[in-house]
């Protein structure tokens, strides 16, 4: 499940504030900066994985029409995925 802008943008803060509070992190550049890198970092990764899905879809697609009657799309899609998520460098 995609999370909300606005719970993006929460957990973001939360964690940044999280880690200042505890010495872990200084900022050279102002922190809406940051919050700001890391939503974009977030959604990209969001993207990504968005895509990643729609081509083991397509790649399912044609797996079925070669295969009609004995595939089972639940079983394969995590199958597919994990592998096409391994081969492009993906982490799930």
């Amino acid at each position: 499940m995609k999370p909300t802008e606005r719970q993006m943008q929460r957990l973001v803060h939360y964690v940044l504030q999280e880690l200042k509070a505890q010495n872990i992190l200084t900022f050279k550049v102002k922190e809406e900066e940051v919050e700001k890198k890391m939503i974009h970092l977030i959604k990209a990764d969001y993207i990504r994985e968005h895509s990643l899905d729609l081509e083991v879809n397509k790649m399912m697609d044609d797996l079925e029409r070669k295969n009609p009657g004995t595939f089972q799309r639940y079983k394969m899609f995590p199958l597919l995925k994990k592998r096409l998520a391994q081969e492009k460098g993906i982490i799930l």
